[in-house]
């Protein structure tokens, strides 16, 4: 059973990781930000507040939305194929990219933004009942609402369902720790490879992700998948992307999935041009070329870049088409993979026959 988190007389979830200045203020550790607070003042993410001197989460059980979605979607391609997740965010975020795609989330300072409600113990029983199997904390970081992420994972763990986030990985080592330790799979953002880009365009650092990286490869057993949204002009040379692909390689080895996704203008990035589909298929091959096993291409109709290949024999392991899938070709056999018709191991999380859900996106609603 979960343990029952300490309050506030406001109700706020009162949180671990946090301590006292010599000035009186109060520095949040949760992330490399380590915001500064005085009473009443919340952090950069909104929800991560200072209250009677402590940091206390306001945004713990409360939710901008919960929605079924193909695992595919988070991106997970290697992950129990086929599959639905019960997907839900909060609001706000440690980061501040200029190209959020789910700014209305992410950079929301209005509490009724989280109009939904759910407890982890009924969301849990909620993604059983469904036919979910597995939860995901999604659509803003769950780094911020770390508290909340962990007991719905304690809660999803004791009905058998599998727990992802899909995170940015900005975050200290101690709570690094703490979070994925309940985590089953994760995508990361690795938003460029570039300093430049981090400080300019998310305010954040690249060297923090890096450092999550390491840890999620060399500290544990969560499977995971990277995700680089191309912006033309920013992120998207050569140069950058065969360097990021060669310290993938060398860092943390050639069985990671990597997902190149296309940007589309969005909130203060409004005048920047759409990514092109080539771009995509370039980045792609300049992974591949660099001995990335398995690397795709997103938010564009491609399903040649979108479909899971042998990196032995070269033939087509899960055919793709958007989130619905077609021809399988892995023999699976307690969770793990391999090529049917050449033998190659296939690196991830799989069971004997990919699922059905299909590209459906089907909303849910909390009853109390």
């Amino acid at each position: 059973m979960i343990a029952q988190r300490e309050t506030t007389p406001a109700g706020n979830v009162i949180t671990n990781y946090w301590h006292k200045l010599d000035d009186g203020r109060i520095q949040c550790d949760v992330c490399p930000r380590a915001c500064k607070l005085r009473e009443g003042q919340q952090g950069l993410c909104f929800v991560r507040a200072c209250e009677d001197d402590q940091i206390v989460l306001t945004s713990y059980g409360r939710s901008s939305g919960f929605c079924i979605d193909p695992i595919e979607k988070k991106p997970l391609n290697h992950f129990l194929p086929g599959t639905p997740v019960l997907s839900f965010g909060t609001a706000g975020c440690n980061l501040a990219c200029k190209f959020c795609q789910n700014w209305d989330m992410s950079k929301s300072r209005q509490m009724d933004t989280l109009a939904d409600q759910a407890s982890p113990e009924q969301l849990a029983a909620v993604a059983a009942k469904t036919g979910c199997r597995s939860l995901a904390f999604t659509y803003n970081d769950p780094v911020i609402f770390m508290e909340y992420a962990i007991d719905v994972a304690q809660a999803a763990a004791e009905r058998n369902l599998k727990s992802v986030a899909v995170t940015a990985g900005y975050m200290c080592d101690k709570p690094r720790e703490a979070f994925f330790r309940y985590m089953d799979a994760a995508n990361v953002d690795l938003k460029a490879f570039t300093e430049r880009f981090y400080q300019k365009i998310c305010g954040a650092s690249l060297q923090a992700t890096l450092e999550t990286l390491l840890y999620l490869k060399h500290e544990t057993s969560v499977w995971f998948e990277l995700t680089t949204l191309l912006i033309p002009g920013e992120n998207d040379s050569d140069q950058e992307l065969h360097a990021m692909c060669q310290w993938i390689v060398e860092n943390l080895g050639v069985d990671v999935p990597i997902h190149f996704t296309a940007f589309h203008p969005d909130w203060k990035m409004m005048n920047h041009a759409r990514t092109p589909a080539s771009t995509l298929t370039r980045a792609r091959q300049i992974a591949l070329n660099s001995g990335i096993r398995y690397a795709y291409t997103g938010n564009v109709h491609d399903s040649k870049g979108g479909s899971t290949h042998c990196h032995q024999c070269n033939s087509v392991l899960l055919e793709r088409d958007w989130y619905v899938l077609g021809a399988w070709g892995i023999d699976a056999s307690e969770g793990k993979g391999a090529c049917q018709n050449c033998g190659a191991a296939v690196a991830g999380v799989f069971e004997s026959q990919p699922g059905t859900w299909g590209s459906r996106r089907v909303p849910v609603k909390m009853v109390s």
